[in-house]
């Protein structure tokens, strides 16, 4: 009886022990380092692993057969400032009002530097910032860092030759040369030290290019494209065949410099033995039109301006084996998908998904269409160039857009890739105009957009703009 009564308590105490065990070990596991890199109006069609011939980027080319790469990536809000709030802040832009050019992200918004500093991260953002209002040079205070500790950006800036930052001890200083390279070398001592760390880290590399300027990139990467015939979208007139050409050289230099920072980043994850928990992402905040339909820079819902790369990397829960995924990603996904991917507690009041389970096959992809919204035109898309509010949505198979007025725009982009015929009067379409209408309606409703006149969401959010709508800035 003695042994049975000890052989009870002796098998009790290793259960016990085990499930303490088990908890420390469940506590010591580390959240993944995330590291987010975004360029500056990299259009999703400029790139090798999309099929562009002509654009040399063999190391993201390389990241796309390593990680998950979408083919519908959609920018919710095609232009900066908008795009930034809403990776930030995961809500859509009527929520924060961040829906122009050159205004300020409210400080007590919650965001993404905020809520991985709260679950333990080191944070850090270097390069471009464009959330802090109308003072593209202007200091930013710490409590509008939006929770970022490692901070060298400037607010605003396309000189990319010794260009200025902010650095951490509050002093205007100046990138070395071309600054997205600088800036990358900012960024690998940052991982190379971070390694170190028991602490998980974020860091958020914001490059300028290939923003215009179109011709200011490094020398070596100018070259490469010296003597390239540059083949066109056939949706460029031919009246603008020589200029667009010219353009996407100096465009193509940019994007093949920043390609080569890829490898840079990749080469430093791998070298201190982080690869396997480091979620990486690659992206572009929007797209650029380069002369297609005779248009320039974005805010557009045509293809070029608002569909753009996304390539997520993370081994040890995604495989070494890359993946094409034609999921219909937006902009208001990448929190929560960034969160759910580092088993984050969610917020609530977030307006996209955790497309984790998606990604992985756990959970059917039941999308169905991906919002792209212009609240108010301005600046390189005013009204007297043809600017105006509209909503719209992209499928995988068709682009619909209403303005004020009505129906404006539909294509169908399985037979007319390059969108060279509008079909919205079109009869034989009247059932599918009907049906992305519904799909729509339903999307403006969840967000709570009213799709009212630009105007009155500048008088509700207290916005100071000028004659064409545009809030006026300082350099």
């Amino acid at each position: 009886m003695k042994n049975i009564t000890y052989l009870l308590f002796l098998c009790l105490f290793i259960i016990s022990c085990n499930k303490k065990i088990e908890k420390v070990n469940q506590n010591e596991i580390k959240k993944p380092n995330i590291i987010y890199v975004f360029a500056d109006q990299w259009r999703a069609q400029s790139l090798g692993y999309a099929g562009n011939l002509d654009v040399k980027t063999p190391n993201l080319d390389k990241l796309a057969s390593e990680g998950v790469y979408f083919t519908n990536a959609v920018s919710t809000s095609p232009v900066c400032t908008p795009y930034r709030a809403m990776m930030l802040t995961g809500q859509y832009v009527l929520k924060t009002g961040v829906f122009l050019n050159d205004v300020r992200l409210g400080p007590d918004n919650n965001s993404f530097g905020k809520i991985l500093k709260e679950e333990g991260y080191n944070t850090a953002y270097i390069g471009k910032w464009h959330l802090d209002g109308n003072e593209r040079s202007a200091y930013i205070p710490k409590e509008r860092r939006q929770g970022f500790d490692y901070w060298k950006t400037l607010n605003c800036s396309h000189s990319y030759n010794n260009s200025n930052y902010w650095g951490n001890d509050d002093k205007l200083k100046q990138w070395k040369g071309y600054d997205a390279k600088a800036q990358t070398k900012d960024a690998v001592a940052y991982i190379e030290e971070q390694a170190k760390s028991e602490k998980p880290f974020s860091l958020v590399l914001s490059w300028g290019p290939p923003h215009a300027p179109y011709q200011t990139a490094p020398k070596e990467f100018q070259d490469l494209y010296k003597n390239v015939d540059i083949q066109l979208r056939p949706n460029v007139p031919e009246k603008l065949v020589e200029r667009t050409k010219k353009i996407l050289k100096g465009y193509y230099a940019h994007c093949s410099a920043l390609d080569s920072y890829i490898k840079e980043l990749q080469d430093a994850v791998k070298r201190n033995n982080i690869e396997d928990n480091t979620i990486f992402v690659f992206t572009s905040d929007h797209g650029d039109m380069i002369n297609s339909h005779g248009e320039m820079k974005k805010q557009k819902i045509y293809e070029e301006s608002a569909k753009v790369p996304f390539i997520v990397k993370y081994p040890a829960l995604l495989g070494k084996e890359g993946k094409k995924s034609d999921f219909l990603l937006n902009t208001l996904d990448i929190l929560p998908t960034m969160l759910g991917m580092s088993g984050i507690k969610i917020p609530k009041n977030l307006d996209g998904e955790n497309i984790t389970d998606i990604i992985l096959g756990k959970k059917q992809d039941d999308r169905k269409a991906s919002l792209v919204a212009c609240i108010q035109p301005f600046g390189q898309w005013k009204r007297k160039i043809g600017g105006k509010e509209f909503r719209g949505i992209i499928t995988k198979t068709h682009t619909y857009a209403r303005d004020l007025d009505g129906e404006w725009l539909l294509f169908d982009n399985v037979k007319d890739p390059y969108q060279l015929n509008n079909l919205i009067e079109n009869p034989d379409y009247k059932v599918v105009s009907k049906e992305l209408e519904i799909l729509l309606e339903e999307e403006l409703n969840r967000l709570d957009d009213e799709f009212l006149p630009g105007k009155a969401y500048i008088e509700k959010w207290g916005h100071t703009v000028d004659s064409t709508g545009t809030v006026p800035f300082k350099w």
